[in-house]
């Protein structure tokens, strides 16, 4: 009888390994999921000795991708002004165009906000004198001081006949404390949650958080950044947190064509969000500009991205600099490709600066954020800790390229969540960004490494392993 049952079992496992090998290969090919070495090992690992558990985790964390269809490249068509030019802008258009992103528009009027201030002045500016049309997409809507102005604001502009569209990610609605969601559509606020936890969990999509944070007013006004929607993002009132510092964080606006696209992504968003399917990419456009009209791109990754496209441009970027590379991150936990276009650069005699906060309010990331540090300043690079939690994400290449939006410099937001950045090409825009990163270095320190221990060397490898590579 235990001979029988045992055989059984054996049967049931080996049939159990086998189907979890099978969608892992199958879902691995067919939706192009690139995996760290160690991640494959230990996905293959599991799959076959603990498959009765492992099965349901992949099935709602191992798929990092829902897009299946990639639109044929198109080569990128130069300006007469850029023909025979080897500029990292064109690279970077070139790079952008095979995969498949939206072709670099048309902008004006680019406001960086030097503080939360003035974040929130325009904020409420723009919601306060749309005509038509608001669309908001947000990580995390509070339920605090500001969380709650900004919700009031919403209602009053819908009792005004104003089309308004609030997108909030499934899990970070319950972050902020749990925002007054039913309020704001009983307003006539249209409201849809992204993924909200344990829907549609089969597909592969709890793991994958919408991190994108935009507000879009009558189609031609984008307001965007790192910002969610609470108190400690902003420099206004923190009564609810009496003490509190605010954190420094960086967010901007604009008008033109570059906006209308952040509409288009916008719009595909919420038919995902609010019907649970998925929509074709958005087609490459390409606007005839004046001469002399600064130019930007939209860059959204994530996984309704075939390619990886954000971390395929930053080490491009990286790789192909010349000067200098000059960047803020809350979160630094890149992969190792990553991590070598930095220490490349840095041992080519590019000036590379990475701000990060001395602490940040994620303790793991920064436990395993020393390991890239120690050889990224082994190289030659300089890190400053700043003494505040600093929240913003820019990337500056040459004075050339400035990276900005939701995206952080780790393996969660390059591979997994759905972000939103805007590539600027004009210099003097350009540098505009530049300068914010260098006035937020006056308060910090710089960054001196110590070897380490050889726990604290395994800590960091198991820490690197086990919580980055889902």
């Amino acid at each position: 009888m235990y001979r029988t049952l045992t055989d059984h079992w054996i049967a049931l496992h080996g049939l159990l390994a086998m189907l979890g090998l099978a969608i892992y290969v199958t879902s691995s090919h067919t939706l192009h999921l690139r995996r760290h070495p160690s991640a494959a090992i230990s996905w293959v690992a599991a799959l076959v000795l603990f498959p009765y558990a492992t099965l349901p985790l992949y099935l709602m964390f191992g798929i990092r991708k829902v897009a299946s269809y990639r639109p044929p490249a198109k080569r990128y068509e130069l300006t007469q002004e850029a023909s025979g030019s080897d500029s990292l802008p064109v690279r970077a258009q070139q790079l952008a165009a095979i995969m498949a992103l939206p072709a670099a528009s048309a902008y004006h009027r680019l406001n960086i906000h030097e503080n939360g201030t003035q974040a929130l002045h325009a904020l409420g500016e723009m919601i306060n004198t749309a005509q038509y049309s608001i669309d908001l997409c947000t990580f995390i809507f509070a339920r605090d001081g500001l969380g709650d102005e900004i919700a009031r604001l919403l209602k009053q502009r819908a009792g005004d006949g104003i089309k308004i569209r609030l997108l909030v990610d499934g899990i970070g609605a319950y972050l902020g404390g749990g925002a007054d969601l039913k309020g704001l559509s009983a307003a006539g606020v249209q409201v849809a949650l992204f993924v909200p936890p344990l829907r549609s969990s089969l597909r592969g999509r709890t793991n994958l958080r919408n991190h994108r944070k935009m507000v879009i007013a009558d189609e031609e006004e984008l307001w965007c950044g790192g910002r969610n929607l609470a108190t400690e993002y902003f420099e206004g009132d923190t009564t609810d947190h009496p003490g509190r510092q605010p954190w420094i964080d960086l967010s901007f606006d604009l008008r033109g064509a570059l906006a209308q696209q952040a509409q288009q992504q916008f719009d595909q968003d919420w038919e995902f969000a609010s019907r649970g399917d998925h929509s074709a990419p958005l087609p490459p456009l390409r606007q005839d500009l004046p001469h002399g009209t600064a130019m930007g791109q939209l860059i959204a990754s994530g996984p309704d991205q075939m390619d990886d496209t954000l971390y395929t441009l930053l080490v491009s970027g990286f790789f192909a600099s010349r000067k200098r590379i000059i960047a803020a991150t809350p979160y630094f936990v890149p992969n190792p490709t990553l991590l070598m276009s930095l220490t490349l650069a840095a041992r080519r005699g590019v000036m590379v600066d990475l701000l990060l906060p001395k602490k940040s309010n994620h303790r793991l990331a920064d436990l395993a954020r020393h390991r890239a540090l120690r050889e990224l300043a082994s190289a030659g690079a300089r890190i400053w800790f700043l003494p505040h939690m600093l929240h913003a994400k820019v990337v500056v290449i040459d004075d050339e390229i400035a990276l900005a939006g939701s995206a952080n410099l780790d393996e969660r937001s390059l591979f997994l969540n759905y972000e939103l950045m805007v590539s600027f090409y004009e210099p003097a825009d350009v540098k505009r960004f530049a300068g914010w990163i260098e006035r937020q270095k006056g308060t910090a320190v710089l960054y001196s490494a110590h070897p380490p221990g050889l726990w604290r060397e395994i800590a960091e490898g198991l820490l690197l392993w086990l919580a980055f590579q889902l």
